[in-house]
């Protein structure tokens, strides 16, 4: 994080006393540089698990960032794929990118909440974003992405299994989620970002909720817990399918 193309420790603390959305505009140049991208590892896999599952015609990376799903996309999509983001910053350095071989690529500032877009497209992806979203943002934040799908419309995102108590990477997790709260409770504007706020389970609930059906596919490459549960999975919702899910483990 703190190599010479990285953010220094100063740009990060100015970033975090910002709102997201500025904190991101500053980030954005260094960004690609930080362990806050996606490893390419996770995209490669997740690329690999979509492509018996499709083709698909027309996609959208939200909250795509710099754009490195673009690449997932581009590989499972064979028409058009977009990226939305509410930081300019971002989207000026995802707009700089190569854009990938086959299909279409543009990229359109917009807030996850309320998507600029009607029912125009078969597949959905989001990496790495949703601990910007609050636990009562996810139902409007679902019912924006099923509003986004055609009928019969895939959303999918990796999820990592959550460290376990006994290791050093759970109470780094929620150290961090502490001193943000500390921090929005005395800072504005805020600045969310909770990693351990995503629960699996409430994430499956109120995709049931807001009218999807989902499947669970591990993500193989990542290994296995020592209950023998899988490291990383791919979550598969579909739009259109009954509530309850089916798991794929």
């Amino acid at each position: 994080m703190f190599s010479p193309e990285g953010p220094s420790l100063r740009e990060l603390a100015v970033q975090a006393l910002s709102s997201v959305e500025r904190g991101y505009d500053l980030l954005a140049p260094k960004f690609d540089h930080t362990p806050f991208r996606t490893p390419d590892s996770v995209l490669e896999a997740v690329a690999k698990a979509l492509v018996p599952l499709g083709p698909f015609e027309d996609g959208l990376d939200l909250c795509c960032g710099t754009g490195a799903g673009t690449e997932v996309l581009a590989q499972v999509c064979r028409h058009r794929v977009t990226g939305v983001d509410f930081s300019a910053g971002m989207l000026e350095v995802a707009r700089r990118q190569t854009p990938p071989e086959g299909p279409d690529v543009t990229y359109v500032r917009g807030d996850a909440r309320a998507l600029p877009f009607g029912p125009d497209f078969d597949l959905v992806v989001s990496f790495g974003a949703f601990g910007h979203f609050l636990p009562r943002e996810l139902p409007g934040l679902f019912g924006q992405v099923r509003a986004v799908l055609r009928p019969g419309g895939t959303f999918a995102f990796p999820v990592l299994a959550p460290p376990r108590p006994t290791s050093p990477g759970f109470w780094m997790l929620l150290g961090f989620d502490a001193v943000m709260r500390v921090r929005n409770a005395l800072w504005r504007p805020p600045f969310v970002m909770y990693y351990r706020a995503f629960r699996l389970g409430d994430v499956l609930e109120e995709l049931a909720r807001a009218g999807f059906g989902t499947d669970l596919y591990p993500l193989p490459g990542f290994g296995e817990r020592d209950d023998g549960s899988p490291r990383a999975r791919l979550v598969v919702a579909r739009r259109g399918q009954p509530a309850a899910g089916t798991v794929n483990s």
